[in-house]
């Protein structure tokens, strides 16, 4: 479905520049266009900001409305944001894995609880200021099929974060500004005198703000000590290279025995491999980096420099259970293969991989090893033209 001038679009105005310039350019097409400000927080446990952002927030949203003028609404789904994204935040970590909230955010909230409160209020379409891109065609059965495609502004390329959207949610969704870059938002914004245009990006996670992870995770997760375990790279001399998918695939695992104790930490549910920061541990020429977590003898592995073997892995594992397809016309039967280009994490920039299709999971094997492949996160994978078909979360 195509807006027309008989649509009405709610836009996600969130007070940044992004969501601002998105409603200024729908109102600018004529469309018929209100603003949706949605509250997702009010603990400020751990944050790192002051305690009423999501109040200046508000408060610059409803200034951009009124300068642009159009209507504002508000809603409020804290209760739904805790349920959906926090929740599962709080049972990754305690797993052991690393959540992306900002993806769950998008797929359980923003296309979903917030869409359906858009279309209680009259809407026809949600529109956010998402860098990404999205088009649409009729397949030889008559039925349309949308696509996502990476934004223009390859440095603020969102689509990541959109990668566990479905069909029916893309049939609402409008990104104004995926052919944008940031720069030209800003210059609309500043000739528009928004009262955003200066306003920083958002940081942290979705709707949250920038944490102090390990305190807001104390909200449900206890502290408890740990030994932090160093891997020196003599150990991988005597191992033999793994052969099967399944081997490539599988994360590195150690015993206290191959390495030697050389501190203590406040709990392995806070820390996540490939982290460098925050083990305040000296003596070392290099930093010393994460490179595994066992959260049943609460241990951290770690390794000395950013080429330690123990980063790298050739290939990853997604289970059936964790594997989404945004084009379910493209998805790999058993058996089948697909070179793509591949992200671990936002903004890793594409890597060369293939996809291999079993029936126990889906596999990716990368070009070259690829670094910090962390359990939790979310592997999306893309065609040469930058259409994302698919995404999965990385199995431990």
């Amino acid at each position: 479905m195509i807006p027309e001038k008989s649509h009405k679009i709610a836009v996600g105005l969130s007070g940044g520049v992004d969501s601002s310039v998105a409603a200024l350019l729908l109102k600018r097409a004529g469309l018929d266009v209100f603003a949706l400000f949605m509250q997702n927080w009010h603990d400020t446990t751990g944050t790192l900001h002051g305690d009423c952002e999501w109040e200046e927030d508000r408060y610059v949203a409803e200034m951009v409305a009124k300068k642009i003028n159009i209507p504002f609404h508000f809603v409020d789904l804290s209760e739904i944001y805790r349920e959906r994204v926090v929740d599962y935040m709080f049972s990754e970590y305690e797993k052991g894995r690393t959540p992306n909230p900002d993806v769950l955010c998008n797929r359980e909230i923003k296309f979903d609880a917030f869409l359906k409160a858009a279309l209680d209020l009259g809407a026809d379409f949600v529109a956010t200021g998402h860098y990404c891109r999205k088009d649409q065609f009729q397949d030889g059965h008559g039925n349309t099929i949308y696509r996502i495609l990476s934004g223009k502004d390859s440095a603020k390329d969102q689509s990541y974060f959109l990668c566990q959207l479905n069909q029916q949610q893309l049939s609402r969704a409008l990104f104004p500004i995926g052919d944008l870059l940031k720069s030209e938002v800003r210059k609309l914004a500043r000739e528009a005198q928004l009262p955003s245009a200066e306003k920083k990006d958002s940081q942290g996670i979705c709707f949250v703000g920038k944490v102090d992870l390990p305190l807001f995770l104390q909200q449900k997760i206890q502290p408890k000590e740990g030994e932090v375990v160093e891997i020196f790279r003599e150990h991988y001399e005597s191992l033999t290279e793994p052969e099967s998918l399944e081997e490539l695939s599988r994360p590195h695992f150690y015993t206290p025995s191959q390495g030697k104790v050389i501190g203590v930490h406040r709990g392995a549910y806070f820390y996540t491999i490939g982290q460098r920061k925050g083990l305040d541990i000296g003596g070392h020429k290099e930093p010393l980096f994460i490179l595994s977590i066992d959260i049943d003898t609460n241990t951290i592995y770690v390794g000395e420099g950013e080429s330690h073997p123990g980063l790298y892995r050739r290939a990853l594992k997604i289970l059936p259970s964790e594997l989404h397809w945004i084009r379910p016309d493209l998805a790999l039967k058993i058996g089948e293969e697909l070179e793509c280009d591949i992200r671990i994490r936002y903004r890793q920039p594409l890597q060369k991989g293939r996809l291999i299709c079993r029936d126990e999971a889906l596999y990716i094997l990368f070009n070259e090893p690829q670094r910090g492949i962390t359990p939790g996160q979310f592997a999306v994978w893309y065609l040469p033209d930058g259409e994302m078909l698919g995404s999965g979360v990385i199995h431990d």
